[in-house]
């Protein structure tokens, strides 16, 4: 069920610029409008299925305000509702790494210790500030999804939201990626860690105290 869920969710998000794009070149809102709701319909039911019922609030958040502006874009006959999920998807992210930042762990930390639970207290730091840099990104990427949907051709909306906007999210991987192995200088054993680790010095291990 949870492999089906995230299969399922990945071809929504991924497909769904040019898949907008061709419905709105060749159907009316109304019809499009009746689509998406009936694309979203399965997602959502596996969602809440897969959820424990404490989580099903937070999980019907996004798939709902979804539905809900698909059905006002389809009442009013006016498909540019039907771009907000690009901004919804950002804002959602927005509010889940703020939220961790008022806690003593970080999101990324989170994610960080699931590859070393003894994270030294310098990356601590690091991963505070990262979360942070995400959280400008997304105000950043929500801004100008919103303002493409709004205002752009469809065209360059789905250019920006289904490949512009991945390669930014990709570079900036690759970037804090860089900084962090420079910065810290701790590698493991993967293919892309040792190569980092011929690129740059691993910094040296403190010899045990002597007895």
């Amino acid at each position: 069920m949870r492999v089906a869920l995230a299969v399922l969710r990945t071809l929504l998000v991924v497909g769904y610029p040019a898949a907008l794009y061709l419905g709105i070149s060749h159907l009316d809102a109304r019809t499009l409008g009746l689509v998406m709701l009936g694309l979203l319909l399965p997602n959502l039911v596996l969602r809440l299925v897969a959820a424990a019922p404490e989580q099903r609030r937070a999980v019907l958040r996004l798939p709902l305000s979804l539905a809900v502006l698909v059905g006002v874009g389809a009442a009013l006959g006016e498909p540019r509702f039907f771009l907000a999920l690009p901004v919804l998807v950002n804002l959602t992210l927005l509010a889940n790494f703020a939220a961790s930042l008022r806690g003593p762990v970080s999101l990324v930390e989170r994610y960080a210790r699931m590859q070393d639970p003894a994270l030294p207290e310098g990356e601590r730091e690091y991963c505070r500030a990262v979360t942070r840099a995400w959280c400008w990104f997304f105000i950043a990427n929500a801004s100008v999804c919103a303002g493409l949907a709004a205002l752009a051709p469809v065209a360059w909306w789905a250019l920006y939201t289904g490949v512009l906007a991945y390669m930014l999210v990709g570079l900036g991987f690759t970037i804090e990626y860089i900084v962090r192995k420079r910065t810290f200088r701790r590698f493991g054993d993967s293919w892309p860690e040792r190569l980092m680790a011929r690129l740059m010095t691993p910094r040296p291990t403190p010899s045990p105290p002597r007895a």
